[in-house]
């Protein structure tokens, strides 16, 4: 049976299939057309990148203006190496949620798929609620730059455009080409939003399911240990007890697989977002401080930073879940009466604790731990790289 075939619950997975097939990269649909279409969207994404850069050959440079053009060049470096990685990985991301599938296809205890479809649920509102977000920031930058155009057709003022929110070099007549360049802007806004909140969601619901895995393990536990088990243990009983907590041992064991191939699959991706992202919010502080009166440049880098202070946190957030459901078990194994069952079980029990003592996290180049501490920790160096380059000003 296939994952893309299946009918439960935890694997309606409808939003993220639209929003990766907008951009191209659904695993599960790939052809020459499909490939054209990712080259074409990672193309627009690359040229607007250049098209910034290329500011620094008709002005003269100064750290004003290299922090002005890093500053809206980051967010969008971040967002096509995010793209492109995951395009790369898409054989590996297929066969990682595959291995899901057939993990969570095993379940046939009501309760446990309960629980699964639970974390299912999460997920999807998770999905939706960012699309939402996503969408209505889409309206609100297309709209932008049209509103004095609005603004004089309805009300007959006399607003004049702004391009100081386009930092760009087309080496054209920029004024008459205005709204081609805009629509390219636009266009690589559109694609880069996009790529951040599909490729997000869906990494997101794979960790949900996960936690789902662990959270069915502690229920495994705490099942084999109940009460009415350990009350007048016999021969029978003793076997119903050391299969429960095989199978519970079993499904954590799946857990940890499953977290790990997420981890040796987004290593190198995570590794390069986690030092674009930090690099963003130094860049995007420095010019919200330098800023005097420039209201429009304000408000775009404190969005710029806001934007990334959230996903930085949101994704830390999913790394530091699963340690807390690791953890849970470990807490169960210890909490079970297990001191009432027969020597044999506890040795069990025993190993299921040494192996919780040690904790489990979603780890990137050993260096790095995805968890609310770990947010802290990239929220203080953004601060710090904002220090450092404010103080050179």
């Amino acid at each position: 049976m296939s994952f893309k075939n299946s009918n439960h619950k935890y694997f309606d997975l409808t939003m993220n299939k639209i929003l990766l097939l907008i951009l191209g990269i659904w695993p599960y649909r790939q052809s020459h057309l499909i490939r054209f279409q990712f080259i074409c969207l990672s193309s627009i994404l690359a040229t607007n990148i250049i098209f910034q850069c290329t500011v620094f050959a008709s002005h003269k440079c100064t750290l004003d203006l290299v922090i002005k053009v890093l500053s809206s060049v980051f967010p969008f470096v971040f967002c096509i190496t995010k793209y492109n990685l995951f395009s790369f990985k898409l054989k590996a991301m297929k066969d990682m949620f595959e291995q899901l599938f057939h993990a969570c296809n095993k379940l046939k205890n009501a309760n446990e798929i309960a629980i699964i479809d639970e974390y299912g649920y999460f997920a999807k509102r998770y999905t939706i609620i960012l699309t939402t977000l996503s969408t209505l920031s889409m309206l609100v930058f297309i709209l932008l730059p049209f509103l004095p155009d609005i603004f004089n057709t309805i009300l007959r003022t006399n607003l004049t455009r702004s391009q100081n929110l386009l930092i760009v070099e087309y080496f054209i007549n920029q004024e008459k080409y205005f709204y081609l360049i805009l629509l390219h802007y636009i266009a690589s806004f559109c694609i880069a939003l996009i790529s951040m909140v599909a490729i997000g969601t869906i990494l997101l619901t794979y960790l949900q399911l996960t936690c789902g895995m662990f959270k069915i393990a502690s229920y495994r536990l705490e099942c084999a240990m109940s009460i009415n088990m350990l009350q007048n243990v016999n021969f029978r009983k003793n076997i119903l007890i050391c299969k429960g907590l095989i199978c519970a041992v079993d499904i954590h064991r799946q857990a940890m697989k499953l977290s790990t191939i997420f981890q040796s699959n987004c290593e190198i991706m995570l590794f390069f977002l986690i030092i674009f992202g930090v690099l963003t919010i130094s860049f995007n502080l420095f010019r919200i401080a330098s800023s005097k009166e420039n209201l429009e440049e304000i408000s775009i880098s404190f969005i710029n930073t806001a934007v990334f202070f959230v996903y930085m946190f949101l994704s830390n957030y999913c790394g530091q879940i699963i340690i807390d459901h690791s953890h849970q078990v470990f807490v169960t194994a210890y909490n079970i009466r297990w001191y009432l069952a027969p020597v044999c079980v506890q040795k069990i029990i025993l190993f299921l604790l040494q192996r919780g003592m040690k904790t489990f996290s979603v780890n990137i180049g050993g260096l790095y731990d995805g968890s609310i501490e770990g947010f802290a920790t990239l929220a203080k160096a953004s601060v710090s790289y904002f220090t450092v380059i404010y103080s050179t000003r």
